[in-house]
């Protein structure tokens, strides 16, 4: 097994991290964890994580399961098997960490409830993931990301005009939910340096759905209930065609406003009475919309981001696979090489926050020392179980029983 050191300064760096979770908010939760310097372990039953089995133009493996499990090390258990339930056992009994997403009612028949586990370690931090949590009448129902966008609002309010509800395409339930997890994890592991005790945490999909919507979510006092809670600000902000590709523009405050009209040659606009304001824009979007997109037709998307510069917030419609290059990621360390046994080396997501140590002075070049080494890719299916049995004890004649017998795998 290829080694990979933690750098001592990640704030999780000594910290274990169990993730019984399946598909996406409860790995990548685990995931992102694990960037913070947690030692990850996935823990799949036999049959594995149902997100090695999604499409993929990857012949592999699936791409999204790389994305979503890197840096974790992976055993297969039959928690069904009491040989399988007792490895599992020893591995919470040492571990700080433990995430899963079983339905309500489903823990307590493995036996690996909290009230259960916390009285094997007292310390331990459980968190479940749900659909629409523990109580309630949807509680045992399945949630899954495009479920909870339907139910919460999220798929009407990005209809356009007059057309059908739309869903909102990557998973961002899922992954927010993912960072409501990482977050909360955090928080009650800093309770437990105070109480010595672990807690035990949930966090619903339903929960994340919601969360992500604080801004529409407000109803006053003597308001009708249906009433519009668009956060759009419309007018000129939002995506428009160029004489090349596609460029979405954002000048909303006066400042940004003048200096778009400055660089369209539409001085007459900056200062109008009639578009002075972002409400007043938006009203007179039928009038000025037009002629911004005529403006725009002199250039390509990637000219008018490049001569806007710092003076209005701008990007070029570009595609996912252009960030593998871009200067600004390679900047920041964003990317960095990883290795798998079952896809090979491939490039993916690295840090998305620094945390420099506070006894040395911040790198330059947004980390890109840190994301120079290859790390650690996905785990085939148990692919460290026998590792990690070593680790917990377990002897060369008694794991080779238990992988025998298809207990581990």
């Amino acid at each position: 097994m290829m080694e990979h050191d933690t750098p001592p300064h990640l704030p999780l760096a000594g910290i274990k991290v169990l993730d019984l979770s399946a598909y996406i908010a409860g790995p990548y939760g685990c995931a992102l964890l694990g960037d913070m310097g947690a030692e990850v372990i996935k823990v799949e039953p036999p049959e594995g994580d149902n997100l090695r089995k999604y499409p993929s133009t990857l012949a592999a493996e699936s791409r999204a399961f790389l994305g979503i499990n890197r840096n974790k090390q992976g055993i297969c258990l039959n928690l069904k098997d009491a040989a399988g339930y007792e490895v599992l056992v020893r591995l919470a009994r040492e571990a700080d960490v433990l995430v899963h997403n079983f339905r309500p009612g489903v823990p307590e028949r493995l036996k690996i409830d909290f009230a259960t586990l916390s009285a094997i370690n007292p310390r331990l931090v459980y968190c479940a993931m749900t659909g629409y949590g523990a109580a309630g009448p949807m509680a045992r129902h399945a949630g899954y990301d495009q479920v909870l966008q339907s139910m919460t609002g999220m798929c009407a309010a990005q209809a356009k005009a007059d057309g059908p509800p739309e869903v909102l395409y990557g998973s961002v339930v899922d992954y927010y939910g993912a960072s409501l997890i990482s977050n909360s994890v955090s928080a009650a592991l800093y309770r437990r340096e105070k109480t010595g005790r672990g807690q035990a945490i949930e966090v619903s999909l339903l929960g994340s759905a919601l969360a992500m919507q604080s801004a529409r979510l407000v109803w006053a006092d003597g308001e009708p209930r249906h009433i519009e809670r668009d956060m759009r600000s419309g007018g000129i902000t939002g995506i428009h065609p160029t004489r090349e590709g596609h460029l979405y523009l954002s000048a909303n405050t006066p400042h940004f406003w003048r200096a778009l009209c400055g660089h369209l040659d539409l001085p007459e606009l900056a200062d109008h009475p009639d578009y002075d304001t972002v409400k007043k824009r938006a009203a007179q979007a039928a009038v000025l919309v037009p002629m911004v997109r005529q403006a725009l037709a002199r250039a390509s998307a990637r000219e008018w981001a490049e001569r806007f510069g710092q003076s209005v917030p701008c990007a070029e419609v570009m595609r996912v696979e252009d960030m593998f290059d871009h200067p600004q990621v390679l900047a920041m360390g964003h990317l960095r090489p990883y290795r798998s046994t079952q896809a090979g080396g491939y490039l993916g997501l690295a840090q998305w926050a620094r945390f420099d140590a506070g006894d040395c002075e911040p790198s330059s070049g947004g980390g890109q020392d840190v994301a120079a080494a290859p790390g650690r890719g996905a785990p085939a299916l148990g692919e460290h179980s026998r590792e990690i049995l070593s680790t917990l004890g377990y002897t060369e004649d008694e794991i080779a029983q238990l992988l025998q017998s298809a207990v581990v795998q």
